[in-house]
């Protein structure tokens, strides 16, 4: 113990081991500071008084064109002189790094980690030793108490000593910690001063690979990715089994192209339902709102003369072209879904009534209305051509992926770049606070409502084609729980203020790929319920989990 305590630098001795390179570094640093006085150092200080001098109002404009004129002509000067130094600064650099290279690691850096490991150790060992003492101490205490209530007392005062005790060492192995951090960034902080804080490439990730190890928390890292690292397990043993089961290999590239297919439409849905999610609402009725979008669209892009009606009436729409129908089969869609999200908005934001109740409100009238009015029955195909014509197959690829990734890119826009996305995330996080500082949050939520139905509108179009037709009143059943399961998955909290628009198209395509995997797999539909149940149980989990320790 003796030895190893021998080993434990002071903070002391490891001044000292770093002394003669800070003195070193410092010596040339001082140098280079002469030679930048009146070159580098002149150049920037000159350009920040032009800008200022642009942006003063209070002098004349003579008076500033003729100090901006000076000041140039001073910036002359000093470029000269930065220009004239560059070589000698870039050679005095160039010793200091490579005296850094020489030195640091093997004078300093090595010795102060090796000495943390032993720091550690011996903390551990202290941590153990106090254990025991603790242990015998409370055994000894307990022999000699015969009263409930005493001996209730002591197991209690006990149990705090233990944790006052892990607490200790946790303060430890955070103060070794923090010393070896500071140690492993020293060098570059003299590299900061030695180039005006110009880092390499390999520096820069050094610096941030560090940092992550600096401030990694395990059980963080776990509530944060431990539902993805689960599901990639299952997809990996996915992989294993389905050549032994089924002869036919799952990860080929058809089944990675037959995955975002699938995926496209039903991202539109997640996109939409996600802004909700944002809002600490949700939307009960997206399945409702894709059957009465593809029922829509199927009447409207019908191939011939609709063999089914609407309350009674059979319609007709041959005589436009294909284009004109395809046009207009978006645009209906669109208004539908938009027109029953503006309700559902509309009664969240003016009532303060729940989304939840709103939308499961939309979620009855809608197949009520749509299973009435058509009976229930499905529309048939649509012309052969739409598909061909709006998401054709090139070289084998589905151009249906690039609509879903235009509507990512939109709609990661509008989160993040513009002043109604900034607004969700405020409205999200704490509507009151965003009242408070002029935020209307009626609009907000209407708006997220409206952005939500044209998503859907646009999902229900794309799936229609997708699907070449077969609208009726119950396609889309439950897939309003896949699209909010993908959102929670990717870290949108029902909690509100916080999401990614990344979080959410990793969702879909995790649930997308479970689901076509099990599918392969010959796993019936109903037990891929139970598999979609259980992530969003977990999901949801950690997402109170993750609420709870933020508070």
């Amino acid at each position: 113990m003796a030895n190893e305590n021998s080993k434990i630098l002071t903070a002391e001795q490891e001044e000292k081991l770093r002394q003669p390179i800070d003195d070193h570094v410092g010596k040339i640093q001082k140098e280079i500071d002469g030679l930048r006085a009146d070159g580098t150092e002149k150049v920037v200080a000159l350009q920040n008084r032009i800008d200022g001098l642009k942006r003063d109002r209070s002098i004349s404009k003579e008076e500033k064109e003729a100090e901006i004129a000076k000041c140039k002509a001073e910036l002359e000067k000093a470029k000269a002189v930065e220009a004239k130094n560059k070589d000698k600064i870039s050679k005095l650099i160039a010793d200091a790094e490579s005296y850094l290279k020489e030195h640091f690691d093997k004078d300093y850096y090595q010795p102060v980690l090796a000495s943390c490991q032993v720091e550690k150790v011996a903390a551990k060992e202290r941590y153990q030793k106090r254990l025991k003492d603790l242990e015998k101490e409370h055994q000894e205490i307990l022999s000699k108490l015969t009263d409930h209530q005493e001996i209730k007392d002591e197991k209690y005062v006990y149990k705090n000593r233990l944790s006052n005790a892990k607490i200790e060492l946790e303060k430890d192995l955070q103060q070794i910690k923090d010393r070896r951090h500071a140690a492993y960034n020293h060098k570059f902080h003299l590299i900061d001063l030695l180039r005006l804080s110009k880092f390499t490439f390999l520096e820069s990730r050094a610096q941030k690979w560090e940092n992550y190890k600096y401030t990694f928390n395990r059980r963080a890292f776990l509530l944060q990715n431990g539902l993805y690292i689960a599901i990639i397990i299952i997809f990996i043993a996915l992989c294993i089994i389905t050549p032994i089961v089924k002869n036919t290999p799952l990860l080929t590239y058809n089944n990675v192209l037959n995955i975002l297919q699938q995926a496209s439409p039903r991202m539109f849905l997640a996109l939409g339902v996600a802004a909700l999610i944002l809002l600490a609402g949700t939307d009960l009725s997206i399945g409702r709102m894709v059957g009465m979008g593809m029922t829509a669209a199927t009447i409207i892009m019908h191939q011939g003369i609709n063999t089914g009606g609407v309350f009674g009436h059979i319609f007709d729409f041959t005589g436009m072209s294909v284009v004109g129908r395809v046009i207009l089969a978006l645009v209906v869609c669109i208004v539908l879904c938009t027109f029953f999200t503006t309700i559902a908005g509309f009664f969240t934001a003016k009532f303060k009534m729940h989304p939840f109740i709103s939308t499961m409100a939309n979620m009855l009238v809608i197949f009520g209305l749509v299973t009435y009015a058509t009976k229930g029955v499905s529309f048939g195909a649509i012309e052969p051509t739409i598909p061909n014509m709006i998401i054709p197959k090139v070289n084998g690829f589905p151009t249906i992926i690039l609509w879903a990734v235009a509507a990512i890119a939109i709609v990661w826009f509008i989160w993040n770049k513009t002043t109604f996305g900034k607004n969700l995330y405020a409205v999200g996080g704490n509507p009151e606070a965003a009242a408070v500082s002029g935020i209307s949050v009626f609009a907000v939520t209407v708006g997220a409502f409206v952005m939500a139905g044209i998503l859907y509108g646009f999902g229900s179009w794309l799936e229609c084609i997708r699907m070449v037709g077969s609208g009726s009143a119950a396609y889309g059943q439950g897939w309003e729980m896949d699209a909010i399961a993908a959102c929670v998955v990717g870290g949108v909290s029902f909690t509100g203020g916080i999401g990614k628009i990344s979080g959410v198209v990793v969702g879909v395509f995790i649930f997308t790929a479970l689901t076509y995997s099990l599918t392969i797999l010959g796993i019936d539909t109903n037990l891929q319920f139970v598999f979609s149940g259980i992530i969003i149980l977990v999901a949801v989990t950690l997402d109170c989990l993750k609420y709870v320790q933020k508070k």
